[in-house]
């Protein structure tokens, strides 16, 4: 079969393939005789009716027209094949479908005219990407960190301890009996609101706890004291029977318990890891911060490296591939927001508008990602990196482990990790070449922190004894 491929602006391909005479006269018959099989005439049993009878009643234009369509459809793949064409999505005809109708002949050749989206190559100046400048924050290890995690492992594991010699104060829990009221003239209490009332209610005495001013109020009142504390809530405030209202609250301190922290010891440190001593404890917990904190600097700087990526590529995009890309992000939003506890399709029932309206508004991320995509692919391709099958069977055994008992794509999970693997070590060579200036935590906007931050920075403590983290 003759071809001939012309390329077409936004990545695409136009073919032109020439139909032999002999192909065209194989699928015209097939379908004069699937037409005297299948079509019903009257005065002629089905399967009976005479070629010439079938060609009068149908009319050439509709046999030539069905004839086309199947010549089309097996040329483009026989096309695609030979021609070992990387196609997204469907062709769509370039040819006019009348001017082959007049053109068809079954004893002759047929050209017609595709064109369809093809793989894009990436597009960029020779070796840019050696040359990147960026910035990333530096995450810095705090030893205080080390002591945070102890104070809250103490926390966890605090008594409650009856305290009746003295006033309530703030790190105290209290349990209280309370009551609202709407406040009157002179700023007395006026009409009891019934929505707002409660007995034996315990109440931690810290900042942010409770309405404002119910802590600083509690602070300082004796076991079995009334008193009256005039409390604003805010305008948000999920009760609309005091939402935005000015109350008085009648509180009566029944108990005060103070939260006795065990002792930082040895004891303590066997308790809450597999150390035997303090010392040994904080030793491995210093080093695991120390390892996260450079975990997730050297994450922040492969994540303003890629965001680097998608700014070298100067080639063009197919439609198809950035369709692809947004239904995949409005996919995965969707996912996110299911295990958040929404419902979805409370979103969706909103009509097509609100769902074309989720893929309008993904359109910039997906393009920004498939040109990152496309760029690592072509470093990758022109560095001549790949990982090792070693690499490759122990990033899928990990992940098995992971989720075992859970179903596994398992040519979906080789994909993955094949690419999160290249992307890796692409990166990780990028990140020698390029030029990184390290700010302090917290001065580049969110917009360019990635996930991983998120990985790194919620990362739960190890504190086996055996572990080497």
């Amino acid at each position: 079969m003759k071809v001939i491929q012309e390329k077409l602006p936004d990545s695409q391909v136009g073919l032109e393939i020439e139909i032999p005479a002999t192909a065209s006269k194989k699928v015209y018959e097939n379908v004069v005789k699937k037409l005297t099989r299948t079509v019903n005439i009257p005065g002629f049993r089905r399967g009976k009716v005479p070629r010439a009878i079938v060609i009068q009643r149908l009319g050439q234009s509709y046999i030539k027209a069905t004839a086309i369509e199947e010549l089309i459809d097996d040329s483009i793949k026989a096309a695609v094949k030979q021609e070992e064409l990387a196609i997204i999505g469907n062709f769509s005809l370039r040819s006019d479908m009348e001017d082959l109708l007049q053109a068809f002949d079954p004893e002759a050749p047929l050209t017609i005219k595709v064109a369809a989206d093809v793989f894009p190559e990436a597009e960029y100046e020779p070796e840019s990407y050696k040359t990147i400048t960026t910035q990333a924050e530096e995450i810095e290890y705090s030893a205080d960190a080390v002591d945070q995690w102890l104070k809250g492992e103490q926390e966890k594991r605090a008594t409650l301890v009856p305290v009746e010699d003295r006033p309530a104060a703030m790190g105290d829990v209290a349990i209280v009996d309370y009551a609202a009221f709407e406040l009157a003239e002179g700023g007395e209490s006026g009409e009891a609101i019934a929505e707002v009332k409660g007995s034996d209610f315990e109440v931690t005495l810290e900042e942010g706890r409770f309405v404002a001013g119910i802590v600083d109020g509690i602070a300082g009142m004796a076991i079995d004291e009334t008193k009256l504390i005039p409390v604003t809530f805010p305008e948000d405030y999920p009760l609309e029977a005091v939402a935005g209202e000015n109350v008085l609250f009648e509180i009566k301190l029944k108990e005060i318990k103070f939260r006795e922290l065990p002792e930082l010891d040895d004891d303590f440190a066997e308790d809450v890891s597999e150390f035997e001593t303090l010392a040994e404890l904080r030793a491995d917990l210093e080093k695991q911060f120390q390892e996260q904190a450079e975990e997730r600097t050297n994450n922040n700087i492969k994540a303003a490296i890629k965001g680097k990526l998608g700014e070298l590529f100067t080639g063009a995009l197919p439609e198809t591939m950035i369709k692809q890309e947004c239904d995949r992000l409005v996919a995965q939003t969707a996912m996110e927001l299911e295990r958040m506890g929404l419902d979805v399709s409370q979103l969706f029932r909103q009509g097509d508008d609100m769902l074309q309206t989720l893929k309008n508004n993904a359109r910039p991320e997906a393009i920004a990602n498939l040109k990152t995509q496309l760029m690592i692919g072509a470093i990758a391709k022109e560095e001549k990196i790949e990982p090792t099958e070693a690499e490759i069977k122990e990033r899928c055994d990990e992940l098995r482990r992971e989720f075992k008992g859970e179903k596994i794509d398992e040519s979906r999970l080789l994909s993955f990790v094949e690419s999160s693997l290249v992307e890796d070590k692409v990166l990780n060579l990028l990140k020698e070449w390029a030029t990184v200036e390290l700010l302090p935590e917290g001065s580049l906007s969110q917009t360019e922190e990635t996930d991983d931050n998120d990985d790194g920075e919620g990362a739960p403590i190890d504190v086996e004894a055996d572990s080497e983290a």
